[in-house]
C-alpha cells in the first residue's frame, strides 16, 4: 500500500467534533461557573508584567525595556481571527505580509519583529518556550529561510492579553530572543466565560470566513481551576489573478486559471489552562494545547500545451489527463500539539517553579489535480508529498527572592535557574511517484534520501539581579551561559536601567548582547523542486535541490558548517506620563547581528556542475544550502502615545497614536566559494541581500480611536503602511511600492448584559497595492498582478459581523 494510500484511509481525529462539542457545553456555563475571583474591567490595561523581569508587581512604566500589553478586546477589535494579523495591525513594529504561491509557506505564513529575521523573535506562551513551525521557508518570500513560531496556531479565544517586549532578550530567554519576545498570557480561572460567531466576506464575494469560539472556566472543587477555550473557522480562499492571455491555442486563453490570494483554510484547535492548590506554598498547574489546520493553496498553472521539444515554432500538449491545462493544489494538514505541567511554589523565602514542557508541529503534504509529467498518461493524480516534523523538550527550573539592601529603597531581585532543553527535527519521505522523475508538479515529494531525523540537546544556566537603588533610579543586570551539543557554548550578557527625572519624565536604556542557534530545520532541511528563477529576463521553472550544509552536495559548491548569530542590541527610550489619561514613549534602538544565516540564492548550475551534483545521485538544473551570510545592523524608533477623555456619564474616548521607522543595511558579506567563483555563480546575490534590507516597509503610521458611550462602542484605526522595494538581481527589475494608507473601522453595541453585536470593514476605501511590472514577466503575463510582500495583503475591502454571549 502507498504512503498516500495509507495517509487517506487512516482513522481521521474528531478534531472538530470535540470542540465543538467543548463549545456547545460552553452555554451551559453560566449557571455552573463560580465566580472565584474579579475580572478586571473591560478595556482596562494591564498594568503589572511578567515578560522580561523577575521582580513582582513590576509595571509598565517601571519597566527598563519597552513593553506593550494587548488586551483580549485589543486582539477583537479587527475583523481577522488569525493572531499574526491582529499583531500586525495593532503594533507599528511588527509585519504580516501573506504569502501566495509559496509552497508551504501559504500555510504558515511568517511575522516579523524590527523588521529581523521571523525567527528572531521568541514567542512564549504563559512565560514558557514556544516551539517553532516544522515549515521551513525557502520560496521568495518575507522571512526566506526561516522556520519560525506558527502564531495561527494559538486561537484568539485563549488569549487573556499578550505582552510584548521590544528588546534584546538573550540573556534572560536564551536562543532567538534578539528582535524581542511575544509573551501570549491565557486566559484563566473558573469565573466567566464567553462564546462567540462570526461571518464576513471581501468586497468580491469571495474570501468568506465563518467561525465559533469560545472560552469558559470549571472548578475543580475549592482549590483549582480549569479554563477551556476552542475555535473552529472555515476561511475560504480569495483569487485576485489575471485573465490569462498568453496563448491564443489554450483551451482556456482568456480565462482566470490561476488561484492567486489567501488559500482555504480550515482551522480546529483547543487550548486548556488549569491549577490546583496543593497547599499553602504548593501549586499544580498545566495548559497546553491540540488543533490541527487543514489549507488548500494553489501552485502556478500549468498550461495545457507546451512547446514541442523537437520544434520550438509548434506546441504538444503537456498531458492527456488534464486536455485544458491544470491548476495543482497543495493539501497540506497541520498538526500542533503541546503540553506543559509543573509545580510552582515558597521555600525559605524563594519563589521557585519547576516545569516540563513538550510541543511538537508536524506539517503533511498531498498533491491533488496534477500530475508528475515523467510517468506520462500513467501519472496519479494525487500524490503524498511526505511529513515534516518539530519536536521540542525543555524542562526548566527558576526561583526568585527579594534580599533587603539597606543602601537601596527597594529589595534586590536575585533570579537563578536552569534549563535542559532536547530537539528533534524530522523529515518523512513521499510517495515514489511524488518524486520519481521530475516528481509531481507543483511540489516533489521528499524522496527517502531526504528523510531522516536529526537532534540535538543544549544547557542553560542564569542569573538575574533587579534593584530599585534610589526612588529615581532603578536597574539590572542578566547573565546566561548556554552549552549546544552541535555547536558548543555561547554566553548572553544584560545591563538596563531607568532615571526619572520626576515623576512625569523618565529616561531608559538597555545593552545586551545575544544569540540564535543555527535550527535543526536550517541545517538539515533538503528537497528537490520545481521554482521560479528569472533567466535572460525570463521567469523560468526550474529543478532546484535544497541541500543540507554537510551534504557531499553542498560541500561541492563550497558549504561549511552553520554558525550561531551573534547580537548587540542597545536602546534608549524616554517616557512622559504628564497624567493617569496621557502617556508617550520614545524608544531608540540599534541590533547589530554577526553572522546572520540566509538561504543561498538559487544556484543557476553549468553543465560541468550539474554533471559533478548528478554524480552524487542528485540531477538538478539549481541549487541552494543555508549559510552564514552577512553582518547586518538595523536601527529604528518606536513611538507610543495613549490619552484617554473620559466624558459624561462614563463615557470615554481612547486616542493612540503609533509610529515605527526601522532601516537596516550590510555592514559585511561572507567571502564567495571558491568553487562558485570558478564558475561565475554568487552564493548570496543582491537580490538576497536586499529582501532582508529594503523589502519590509520603511515605516508604519496607525492613529486608532476607541469611543464608548452608553452601551455603544465605535473603533477606527487609519494606518500607513510605508514604502518597500521588491529586488531582483537585475536592478533594472526592481520595484519600489509607495506607501499605502489603510482605514479600518468598527461598531458594536450591548444588549443586556450578556449579549454583544459587533459590525465592521476592514480596508474601508478598498485600498490595493500597486501591481507587480510586467517586466522581466515578474507578474507570469499579468496573471499574478500582486506583490507577496505588500504588508497589508491584496485582498481589498473586508465585511464582518460576530455575536457573542459572555458572562
Amino acid at each position: 500500500m502507498s504512503s498516500s494510500t495509507a495517509r487517506s484511509q487512516r482513522p481521521a481525529l474528531p478534531v472538530k467534533t470535540v470542540i465543538a462539542a467543548s463549545l456547545v457545553a460552553c452555554f451551559s456555563l453560566p449557571m455552573q461557573a463560580q465566580a472565584q475571583q474579579e475580572l478586571p474591567a473591560e478595556g482596562e490595561l494591564q498594568s503589572v508584567v511578567v515578560t522580561g523581569t523577575f521582580a513582582k508587581n513590576r509595571r509598565t512604566i517601571d519597566s527598563e525595556s519597552p513593553i506593550d500589553i494587548l488586551t483580549s478586546r485589543d486582539l477583537q477589535s479587527t475583523g481577522s481571527g488569525e493572531l499574526a494579523t491582529v499583531l500586525a495591525r495593532l503594533l507599528p513594529s511588527l509585519n504580516f505580509a501573506r504569502a501566495t504561491g509559496a509552497d508551504a509557506s501559504d500555510a504558515v505564513r511568517p511575522a516579523q519583529l524590527r523588521g529581523l529575521s521571523p525567527d528572531q523573535t521568541l514567542v512564549l506562551v504563559n512565560g514558557k518556550r514556544r516551539y517553532t513551525s516544522a515549515v521551513v521557508n525557502v520560496n521568495g518570500s518575507l522571512g526566506r529561510g526561516s522556520a519560525p513560531v506558527d502564531l495561527n496556531a494559538i486561537p484568539l479565544a485563549a488569549i487573556d492579553h499578550v505582552e510584548v517586549l521590544r528588546d534584546g532578550a538573550a540573556a534572560q530567554y536564551g536562543s532567538d530572543a534578539i528582535a524581542g519576545v511575544i509573551n501570549i498570557i491565557l486566559k484563566k480561572g473558573a469565573a466567566g466565560g464567553d462564546v462567540e460567531v462570526g461571518y464576513g466576506q471581501t468586497q468580491e464575494r469571495d474570501g468568506k470566513q465563518k467561525s465559533i469560539k469560545g472560552s469558559a472556566g470549571f472548578a475543580l472543587g475549592d482549590d483549582g481551576w480549569v479554563r477551556v477555550s476552542a475555535e473552529v473557522a472555515e476561511r475560504d480562499p480569495t483569487n485576485r489573478a489575471g485573465a490569462d492571455f498568453r496563448n491564443p491555442l489554450e483551451p482556456r486563453y482568456g480565462k482566470v486559471n490561476q488561484r492567486y490570494g489567501d488559500p482555504e483554510s480550515k482551522p480546529a484547535t483547543i487550548f486548556l489552562n488549569s491549577e490546583y492548590h496543593i497547599s499553602d506554598n504548593l501549586d499544580w498547574y498545566a495548559f497546553g494545547n491540540y488543533g490541527k489546520r487543514d489549507t488548500s493553496a494553489a501552485a502556478t498553472w500549468r498550461t495545457a500545451l507546451i512547446t514541442d521539444p523537437n520544434n520550438s515554432k509548434q506546441f504538444v500538449q503537456r498531458t492527456p489527463l488534464f486536455p485544458e491545462g491544470f491548476l495543482p493544489l497543495q493539501n497540506s494538514t497541520l498538526t500542533d500539539q503541546s503540553l506543559v505541567t509543573g509545580l510552582r511554589g515558597e521555600a525559605a523565602g524563594w519563589r521557585w517553579d519547576a516545569s516540563l514542557n513538550y510541543g511538537s508541529n508536524k506539517f503533511e503534504l498531498d498533491l491533488d489535480n496534477t500530475v508528475n509529467q515523467s510517468l506520462g498518461a500513467n501519472s496519479p493524480t494525487h500524490f503524498y508529498a511526505g511529513s515534516l516534523k518539530n519536536e521540542q523538550t525543555v524542562f526548566n527550573l527558576d526561583a526568585a527572592r527579594e534580599f533587603p539592601v539597606s543602601y537601596f529603597t527597594g529589595p534586590l531581585t536575585v533570579a537563578v535557574g536552569a534549563e535542559a532543553r532536547h530537539e528533534k527535527y524530522s523529515i518523512g519521505a513521499g510517495d515514489e511517484a511524488s518524486y520519481t522523475g521530475g516528481g509531481s508538479q507543483g511540489f516533489a515529494g521528499f524522496r527517502p534520501v531526504n528523510a531522516g531525523s536529526h537532534s540535538r540537546h543544549n544547557e542553560s544556566v542564569y542569573v538575574n539581579l533587579e534593584a530599585e537603588a534610589t526612588k529615581k533610579l532603578s536597574g539590572g543586570v542578566a547573565l546566561r551561559h548556554e552549552r549546544y551539543s552541535d555547536f558548543g557554548s555561547t554566553t548572553s550578557a544584560k545591563g538596563s536601567a531607568r532615571y526619572a527625572f520626576t515623576d512625569a519624565l523618565s529616561l531608559r536604556g538597555t545593552v545586551s548582547s545575544g544569540f540564535r542557534a543555527p535550527s535543526l530545520a536550517q541545517q538539515y532541511y533538503t528537497i528537490t523542486t520545481t521554482n521560479f528563477q528569472v533567466i535572460n529576463g525570463n521567469n523560468t521553472a526550474i529543478e532546484t535541490g535544497t541541500f543540507a550544509v554537510n551534504t557531499p552536495q553542498a560541500r561541492a559548491l563550497g558549504a561549511q558548517d552553520l554558525k550561531p548569530e551573534k547580537a548587540r542590541n542597545y536602546s534608549l527610550g524616554l517616557q512622559f506620563q504628564p497624567s493617569r489619561n496621557f502617556t508617550t514613549s520614545i524608544d531608540a534602538y540599534r541590533i547589530d547581528i554577526d553572522n546572520r544565516i540566509l538561504f543561498s540564492a538559487n544556484l543557476a548550475l553549468n553543465d560541468k556542475l550539474k554533471a559533478q551534483l548528478a554524480t552524487q545521485g542528485s540531477t538538478v538544473g539549481a541549487a541552494r544550502y543555508f549559510t552564514n551570510a552577512v553582518d547586518t545592523r538595523t536601527e529604528g524608533v518606536d513611538i507610543v502615545s495613549t490619552y484617554r477623555i473620559d466624558l459624561q456619564d462614563k463615557d470615554r474616548l481612547d486616542l493612540t497614536v503609533a509610529y515605527n521607522h526601522n532601516k537596516s543595511t550590510v555592514q559585511k558579506i561572507a567571502g564567495n566559494p571558491d568553487i562558485l567563483t570558478a564558475n561565475n555563480l554568487k552564493l548570496i546575490d543582491r537580490q538576497s541581500i536586499d529582501r532582508i534590507t529594503v523589502a519590509s516597509p520603511k515605516d508604519k503610521f496607525s492613529l486608532a480611536a476607541d469611543y464608548g458611550f452608553g452601551i455603544w462602542n465605535a473603533h477606527g484605526v487609519v494606518t500607513r503602511y510605508g514604502s518597500f522595494t521588491v529586488p531582483q538581481n537585475d536592478v533594472k527589475l526592481d520595484q519600489t511600492y509607495d506607501p499605502q494608507w489603510v482605514l479600518d473601522v468598527s461598531g458594536s453595541v450591548k444588549l443586556g448584559k450578556n449579549w454583544r453585536l459587533v459590525a465592521g470593514i476592514d480596508n474601508v476605501t478598498n485600498r490595493y497595492p500597486a501591481q507587480v511590472t510586467s517586466a522581466g514577466n515578474l507578474n507570469v503575463n499579468g496573471t499574478q498582478p500582486y506583490s507577496i510582500f505588500a504588508p497589508n495583503g491584496f485582498n481589498g475591502r473586508y465585511y464582518y459581523a460576530k455575536a457573542g454571549y459572555s458572562w
